[in-house]
């Protein structure tokens, strides 16, 4: 497991990794266990629509490639709690077709799963907030024109831009009245007249 990102985020590189988790219940319960923190499979149960015995059998799978560890501190004989190994994780398509078709399968499940977000968000969340945090909300679709290494370079630079924000998760430096905000972020290149698309 490489943490040498910005965010401290596990990376994927294993296309048998990326194709277990690009499966509904997996990305659920590593999601949960990311932004809510170590949990048994029966606590699991009810966030992520799959009995314990069903949980519990996809988290051994998801240890088996590093993405959860026994909590620190948690389980006994009888309970089993669970943590996810980084805050977050990412990836890359591998250059081979396995792995390219199993990166695919995993953007897949994300697009799906991220689609439900912003709508979750406006009948749950929204309503919730005060004034000042609902007008931070918002949504931009912006087109721009750039080579493939330009938008690297301003993907790293946006990543280096919000990573103190990232990591104050984990620590005690958030000022008293901050709170979590999530983006959700998309890359969306256009294959224009590139013959490599055809």
């Amino acid at each position: 497991m490489s943490l040498t990102n910005p965010y401290g985020d596990f990376e994927i590189t294993e296309p048998q990794a990326l194709r277990a988790l690009a499966h509904p219940v997996r990305l659920a319960i590593l999601d949960r266990l990311q932004r809510h923190g170590p949990a048994t499979a029966t606590g699991l149960s009810a966030h992520v629509g799959a009995t314990p015995s069903v949980v519990s059998w996809h988290l051994r799978h998801l240890a088996t490639f590093g993405l959860v560890v026994d909590a620190e501190g948690g389980g006994s004989r009888r309970e089993r709690w669970w943590q996810a190994a980084a805050r977050g994780f990412r990836f890359t398509l591998p250059d081979d077709a396995e792995g390219q078709a199993a990166g695919r399968q995993l953007r897949g499940e994300m697009f799906a799963r991220a689609a439900e977000t912003p709508q979750q968000w406006l009948l749950h969340d929204e309503p919730r907030l005060d004034a000042r945090w609902r007008g931070l909300a918002g949504v931009a679709d912006t087109s721009f024109v750039a080579t493939a290494e330009e938008t690297r370079q301003l993907e790293a630079a946006i990543e280096e831009l919000i990573a103190p924000y990232v990591r104050r998760k984990d620590d005690d430096t958030a000022p008293e009245d901050a709170r979590v905000v999530r983006m959700l972020r998309y890359l969306l290149p256009e294959p224009g007249d590139d013959p490599a698309a055809s």
